[in-house]
């Protein structure tokens, strides 16, 4: 816990255990929220080839709607959490990693 601590600039246990929590909440939401979304733009399984690469595309798909789910319930869980410079800088950090940092100019 001392090295994530260090890490993040934290220092309360309390605090790691609610970044935690947030990163927890928002990956399983994020998946969650994806299928109605595809479901409602018509990109279910089913209608992917049963050959392996229906399913490739078929998951290349869900991770890109996945992706931007997760960077906003991310900010927002963190935010209701009382975490949000934290993770407003977390997601500036890793979207400019993904070379979309020009997003925050």
């Amino acid at each position: 816990m001392e090295k994530l601590k260090q890490r993040w600039g934290i220092d309360s246990n309390f605090a790691i255990i609610i970044i935690l929590i947030v990163f927890s909440i928002t990956g399983s939401s994020a998946v969650f929220l994806a299928k109605p979304i595809l479901n409602a733009i018509g990109l279910v399984r089913e209608s992917f080839s049963e050959a392996w690469w229906g399913g490739f595309i078929y998951w290349t798909f869900r991770i890109l709607i996945i992706f931007p789910i997760y960077q906003v319930l991310l900010v927002a869980f963190g935010w209701l959490f009382g975490q949000f410079k934290f993770f407003w800088n977390f997601e500036k950090k890793m979207l400019s990693r993904f070379g979309l940092g020009f997003l925050f100019k």
